[in-house]
């Protein structure tokens, strides 16, 4: 196959061993995971239209307990979900009322919503306590398309979608509402939903549905490029099933489409983003899926998934998101089964890793990802 390989082609030349097996399932591996990986990039937190002015809410960034707050003016707002006093949670409800002071409920020490410590309440401190020196512990904020995005660094990287920040300019994204949600843990590492995502060898055997809407996953690669006799004057074909231009269960549109799209991110289908290690991004001509990612330890996940809408869309007679979402709901529940399958089965005593194919290129560029961050190489211990 590689002797007729053309030049431009993403297959690999060679195949590559996988990360180690330990990689998946050992405590020590997640720890380290979890205080590099996890706590050096941007991770996503929700759309900003979930965190109402005046509120704050608890969240878990791997295990990092957080406070998000939106002020009555709409600014947000992050801190680690301690005291300065002797460590409380502030925040020990999912959501709360947030009115002009962050108060602990243990002692009632207060902070502003830049957390800046105001009052000590009823204790009284002597002249070596200076209020400047017991701020709250920030969490850096960004925000980008409606989505609130988190960093734990000291000096957090920039947010970095693989197609770059611009990618979703066509779409209204600050502007679209959540119409349905879809919330399911699954048995499995974090980066194996990753891996299964970055391929498609297992499409035929897998998805029959995502394969009738997508013909050339039928083939077991991701796009016409990945086939081995591909050359630069293939003709491309057409993204989805004859007739089809979204996805649903119809391949019918399920309101107004976008009116601001280009030709080609209308041929797509389906336009995807992706931020490692956080969210992937689905953009159709008539709305949006955004699917997040937490790990909940070294073999559990929890995935997020949100069908996002315009409100013109969402105001037609009769609108029912739950069946616009019947169709990624089907594929999703067969990938979670298969990355539930394939966890289990690198539990082997025998398996130490695997070999990449040429098709899982883009699982190559992950690993290599993951190694990086970890500054790690193959086998190495972390």
């Amino acid at each position: 196959m590689t002797e007729h390989r053309h030049p431009a082609s993403p297959l690999l030349d060679h195949c590559p061993e996988t990360l180690p097996a330990s990689s998946y399932v050992d405590p020590d591996w997640y720890e380290r995971e979890r205080q590099t990986i996890w706590a050096r990039n941007w991770v996503c937190a929700g759309r900003l239209d979930d965190l109402s002015p005046g509120t704050i809410r608890r969240f878990d960034l791997a295990g990092h307990n957080l406070i998000l707050c939106r002020d009555r003016d709409g600014r947000v707002t992050a801190f680690h979900n301690t005291c300065r006093h002797r460590g409380s949670e502030l925040c020990i409800e999912d959501n709360a009322e947030l009115g002009k002071l962050i108060r602990c409920p243990y002692h009632a020490w207060a902070y502003d919503t830049n957390g800046r410590l105001i009052s000590t309440a009823y204790a009284t401190p002597t002249d070596d306590f200076r209020k400047e020196d017991h701020s709250l512990f920030p969490v850096h904020v960004r925000l980008w398309n409606g989505f609130v995005f988190l960093n734990l660094a000291d000096e957090p990287g920039e947010l970095a979608p693989d197609l770059g920040l611009a990618a979703l300019d066509n779409w209204p994204m600050a502007d679209l509402r959540t119409g349905h949600r879809l919330v399911k843990d699954i048995d499995c590492n974090w980066k194996i939903f990753w891996e299964n995502y970055n391929e498609c060898l297992h499409c035929p055997g897998i998805h029959p549905e995502l394969c009738d809407m997508v013909p050339v996953y039928r083939d077991g690669i991701m796009s016409p490029e990945e086939s081995s006799n591909w050359s630069a004057d293939t003709e491309r074909p057409t993204a989805l099933r004859d007739k089809a231009v979204t996805w649903t269960m119809s391949g019918e549109p399920c309101g107004p489409e976008f009116p601001n799209l280009s030709a080609d991110e209308r041929a797509n289908g389906h336009n995807f983003v992706t931020i490692y290690p956080t969210m992937y991004i689905v953009a159709h001509v008539d709305y949006v899926r955004a699917v997040s990612l937490m790990p909940l330890g070294p073999e559990r996940t929890r995935l997020t998934a949100e069908w996002l809408f315009p409100a013109e869309t969402l105001a037609q007679p009769g609108f029912d998101a739950a069946s616009v979402a019947a169709f990624a709901t089907i594929v999703m529940a067969q990938d979670g089964e298969a990355c539930e399958m394939n966890q289990r089965g690198l539990r082997s005593s025998r398996y130490r890793h695997g070999r990449l194919m040429p098709q899982e290129f883009d699982i190559a560029k992950f690993h290599d990802w993951v190694r990086r961050q970890m500054n790690t190489t193959i086998g190495e211990t972390p």
